[in-house]
């Protein structure tokens, strides 16, 4: 299911929204609401703008594009997360930070790292919704979001 949701970075003035490594997202609060089960996971695809359009949803959770991958496949899946972290109870003010993980990449892991960004992009982000059989929902692409040189 496409969701009419489009992540997007907080209009509101915020410390660090932008920065030359990292952005800010708006938790999607609700936006998946009757289309998962509590078994679902979502996660953030990342993807160097004019990549985007060719990003295709992995099969299953083994072939997650990992972040150490951006150089070569111009896009990465990180911040896995349960479906109830984006439930409607959420706090409004929450958010989400792209890049923020100094510690991750490089160690050959299969855990999906949120390591900084190598460029100032720019880059576009969807939510992908998948569970047991692969992709179940995907939000639409954000607009392109350029970090700061």
């Amino acid at each position: 299911a496409l969701l009419p949701y489009v992540p997007r970075v907080p209009p509101r003035a915020l410390l660090g929204k932008v920065t030359a490594t990292t952005f800010t997202l708006e938790m999607p609060c609700c936006a998946f609401n009757g289309h998962t089960n509590a078994s679902d996971t979502v996660w953030l695809v990342v993807a160097f703008a004019n990549a985007s359009d060719t990003f295709r949803n992995p099969l299953s959770q083994k072939d997650v594009p990992l972040y150490e991958q951006l150089p070569s496949a111009h896009s990465y899946m990180t911040l896995e997360a349960s479906v109830a972290a984006y439930s409607c109870s959420a706090p409004s003010s929450a958010v989400l930070r792209v890049g923020g993980d100094t510690a991750c990449g490089g160690q050959g892991s299969r855990d999906p790292c949120n390591g900084p960004l190598p460029s100032p992009g720019p880059y576009r982000v969807k939510f992908l919704v998948m569970g047991c059989h692969g992709p179940k929902a995907e939000t639409r692409w954000s607009d392109p979001i350029l970090l700061r040189r």
